[in-house]
């Protein structure tokens, strides 16, 4: 099999490259260059893609004796998560940049030119697992058809774990993607894989932050694109507490960074609850009303058809599917918790009680009501990944939350 391995010049990726040549596959390396800036890339970069990272990405490839090439998709990346990352923010939401780089950059615009290029799938470091099973299913002709199911599933690695960060990529692209490291369970085992196979990067610490934000400033880089807009800070009465520079570099569950000078009346710390950005103001309370309880997203990926099929689901029709039990996930560290959720239809597909009624306009929906623990700071534009076990069923993109009965009481 023709493979193309995504280097981004960690260890991680150059490992899975080894373990892919090691499978027998035809392997090029590849490093996707997301930047024509030097500086916000400069060597030495807390995120990854680094000019650095190219050279490390080059050295793993000689080692492994594989063509290696650098493409540019800086342009690419710039009109999509960038763009994408500046205008959820404008519009009072929380993006998560590392989501729409893997379902713009990794597993679109590299996959697809992979396979124009005549490469049957893509292979990356991501701590996730494919499984397969076989599925019976009756043809056309009414004979038996066996078919082979891929699934989306958890890595071992627990504490590395990038299964929520891979959920929007979809059915189509998870047939063609390899994950060398689903079955490693620490990162040292793959630091010793490293080292044992004469990668340099063995020892390389791992990146963090935003990759394009690199000195991990993320409002001040917000105010240099988006300029300063003074408004308001208020409680939720509407007093005014202060004022800020732009209620864009807000996200709901804030609680540094407030200013405001003066504690609250309880003196209890105060939190965001709402960003609002056609009247550029920033709600904020107590930590008690940020507890929610029901959720609704738009733009939904599923990777489960099987799931969805034995929940009546249709999408020829208007009809939402029935509830299934699973598991959701806010954070890409974040602990799922007990739910059930249904699929829907929009435009028009909104919990009952959102007078809007317009939970997606650009598709399938999704609606989710937690039925054990509650979620705290769930804030619009964040992703939602539903479990079942440690397999993906689906990833939608937060609208809005509801806040608990009980938060709603502590209110009142």
């Amino acid at each position: 099999m023709r493979v193309l391995a995504a280097m981004s010049g960690g260890v991680d990726s150059a490992v899975a490259a080894a373990l892919a040549v090691e499978a027998g596959h035809e392997v090029v390396g590849v490093h996707m260059a997301l930047s024509r800036n030097r500086e916000q890339f400069r060597a030495g970069s807390r995120g990854c893609c680094s000019i650095e990272d190219a050279g490390d990405a080059r050295r793993a490839a000689d080692v492994l004796g594989i063509p290696y090439y650098v493409w540019d998709l800086s342009e690419r990346f710039e009109d999509t998560v960038v763009a994408d990352f500046l205008s959820e923010y404008e519009a009072g939401r929380t993006p998560n940049p590392c989501v729409r780089c893997n379902e713009h950059i990794k597993f679109e615009a590299l996959l697809d030119k992979a396979t124009a290029l005549g490469f049957d799938a893509v292979a990356t470091g991501h701590y996730a697992q494919v499984l397969t099973r076989e599925v019976t299913e009756p043809g056309p002709d009414g004979e038996p058809v066996t078919r082979t199911v891929r699934e989306l599933h958890r890595s071992p690695n627990e504490a590395k774990d990038q299964s929520y960060v891979l959920a929007v990529m979809g059915p189509e692209r998870l047939a063609r993607s390899i994950f060398p490291l689903g079955g490693f369970a620490t990162k040292d085992e793959v630091r010793e894989e490293a080292e044992r196979r004469g990668l340099s990067v063995s020892n390389k610490p791992d990146s963090y932050d935003i990759c394009f934000v690199s000195d991990g400033d993320t409002q001040g880089f917000l105010k240099s694109r988006l300029g300063a807009r003074t408004g308001e800070i208020v409680d939720t009465e509407g007093e005014v507490l202060g004022e800020h520079e732009g209620a864009y570099a807000f996200t709901v569950g804030q609680r540094k960074g407030l200013a405001l000078g003066r504690p609250a009346a309880d003196g209890k710390p105060r939190y965001v609850l709402e960003v609002e950005p056609v009247s550029n103001r920033v709600v904020v309370g107590p930590a008690e009303l940020l507890t929610v309880d029901r959720i609704v997203g738009d733009r939904s990926v599923w990777l489960a058809d099987d799931v969805l099929a034995a929940a009546g689901w249709d999408a020829s029709t208007s009809a939402a599917s029935d509830w299934f039990e699973a598991t959701v996930q806010v954070r890409a560290h974040g602990v799922p918790v007990p739910a059930r959720v249904r699929a829907v239809v929009g435009p028009g597909a909104g919990a009952p009680e959102d007078p809007s009624g317009a939970a997606s306009a650009q598709g399938a929906g999704m609606e989710v009501e937690l039925t054990g623990e509650t979620l705290r700071g769930v804030a619009a534009g964040q992703s939602l990944v539903v479990y079942q076990g440690t397999r993906v069923i689906g990833q939608s993109t937060v609208q809005r939350a509801y806040r608990a009965a009980r938060a709603t009481s502590l209110a009142g």
